[in-house]
């Protein structure tokens, strides 16, 4: 039995009927790696083989009574992996349209918080997709906000493939007995000692950043650091549906890390994050819809040190960044881009992503969960001002191919959940020198997740032709 941190905790409390708070992968498969190529059945006894290889597989929630403290993940001891495994197959011409509707579809269900929250739908008849070959299949699979981030959902990846066509093979496991349970009275004991220790861990915490935040405040003072401006309500600042749609847009990798050398400096997540901007100011000015000042995205980051690397659950800050979609030029904006994220960095330096991160675990359970029933319960999250238009994360992936029992992993994707108030996420994943970056959104806000895809894509050709102009007119 392993309680959940306060962080893990605060997506259950988060959560509401529309939306959902789970993470979902999208990886696309060539069977013909495979002699004989993979059945449905192989496909499923093979995750079934792996289950071993993470805990949380086999564990489910136990919340605790009024939520006075934290919950539980403790084994299901009905717990029956064929439940958790779907077989569907896409019906002709099985095309990159009808691939994304399945995505979204499945995205945009619920996950069953009473059994272990994770699923995998086994997708076939990709028989028309560009890039793809014939007959090949997709794994999409949920896992719930609550259990991993990002960056330890590219961890499980390994649990899953190998970087051979011939999977390793793991030890032999031992037949799973799942433990019993905790009583309400070992609940109930636990609760009363964290009801002391907790307020005094966080008062600890709190104590060990206030030197850190007097210097970030003197800082400020004498740099005269000016406030964030005001972010502009937009389209994507409203209530979500729980109806989800999906496209995405692949970029090659080893362009892109040209681009950013274009400025000193700057990195992949600065191209992206100006790609995205530039796709932003596309797809509203095309509604007649860009607002004067620049929007703002709000991105994760992984705070994980070598201790926790191989830890499950969250261990993440934010990090909120102008997009710069007030600007027409794609290269003034990567390095106006660049010298935001430069200044986000270091006003965030004096107190660490880390320290933030101890802050939000240590927070009393009742207090946290209160909180996320009066963001969304009472819609604060979409009626006050908002804090950011759009979330984009980037998660690097591995660079060399993977294989899942021998089929090669062809294309991989992440899709990020949406909120009230922040309606749209852009995910990048990178992998084996390409990198995707996915559209998951509310059907009644970006119901043409295809334009916006397409915006991306022209998005990155005018930063790579302007980039092409400042080239010539310097040499």
């Amino acid at each position: 039995m392993k309680q959940l941190s306060g962080q893990d905790a605060s997506f259950l409390y988060m959560e509401t009927e529309h939306a959902h708070l789970h993470l979902t992968s999208v990886n696309i498969y060539d069977g013909s790696t495979v002699d004989g190529g993979m059945r449905n059945a192989d496909i499923r006894q093979f995750i079934k083989s792996r289950l071993h290889t993470w805990p949380v597989f086999r564990q489910k929630i136990e919340f605790v009574t009024l939520n006075l403290d934290y919950p539980y993940w403790v084994d299901d001891e009905q717990f029956d992996p064929d439940s958790h495994i779907r077989e569907l197959s896409l019906p002709k011409p099985g095309n990159w349209r009808q691939l994304c509707d399945v995505i979204a579809r499945i995205h945009s269900e619920t996950l069953d918080l009473s059994r272990p929250p994770w699923d995998m739908h086994i997708v076939g008849g990709l028989d028309n997709i560009d890039g793809i070959p014939k007959g090949a299949f997709a794994i999409i699979a949920r896992y719930h906000h609550a259990a991993l981030d990002g960056a330890s959902g590219t961890a499980l990846l390994y649990a899953l493939h190998s970087t051979s066509p011939v999977h390793d093979a793991s030890p032999q496991e031992e037949p799973w007995e799942p433990q019993a349970g905790p009583t309400w009275l070992r609940l109930l004991n636990r609760t009363a000692l964290n009801g002391v220790r907790v307020p005094l861990q966080f008062a600890r915490t709190v104590a060990g950043t206030i030197p850190s935040i007097s210097r970030a405040i003197l800082r400020n003072m004498l740099q005269d650091i000016e406030p964030p401006d005001e972010v502009p309500q937009t389209r994507f600042n409203a209530a979500v549906s729980p109806h989800r749609v999906f496209d995405a847009a692949t970029f090659p990798l080893k362009q892109l890390a040209g681009i950013r050398k274009a400025v000193s400096g700057a990195t992949i997540n600065d191209v992206v994050l100006t790609i995205c901007g530039g796709a932003l100011r596309e797809y509203l000015a095309a509604k007649d819809e860009l607002p004067d000042e620049s929007l703002v995205g709000v991105a994760p980051i992984n705070t994980r040190t070598a201790a926790d690397a191989e830890a499950s659950g969250n261990v993440i800050a934010t990090m909120f960044v102008p997009l710069f979609t007030d600007m027409e030029d794609p290269v003034s904006r990567l390095r106006a881009v660049h010298e935001a994220t430069v200044e986000a960095k270091a006003a965030t330096d004096p107190v660490s992503p880390r320290q933030m991160t101890e802050l939000t675990q240590h927070v009393p359970a009742a207090t946290e969960a209160v909180a996320g029933w009066l963001i969304t319960g009472l819609g604060i999250g979409y009626r006050m001002k908002p804090l950011a238009n759009c979330t984009i994360s980037n998660v690097p992936g591995p660079q060399q191919s993977l294989y899942f029992n021998g089929a090669k992993v062809q294309r991989m994707m992440g899709v990020g959940p949406v909120i009230d108030g922040v309606g749209l996420n852009i995910t990048a994943l990178s992998y084996d020198g390409g990198i995707v970056l996915t559209i998951s959104g509310c059907v009644d806000i970006t119901p043409d997740p295809e334009v916006m895809a397409d915006c991306l894509r022209s998005a990155y050709e005018k930063l790579r032709k302007a980039l092409r102009t400042v080239t010539r007119k310097a040499s």
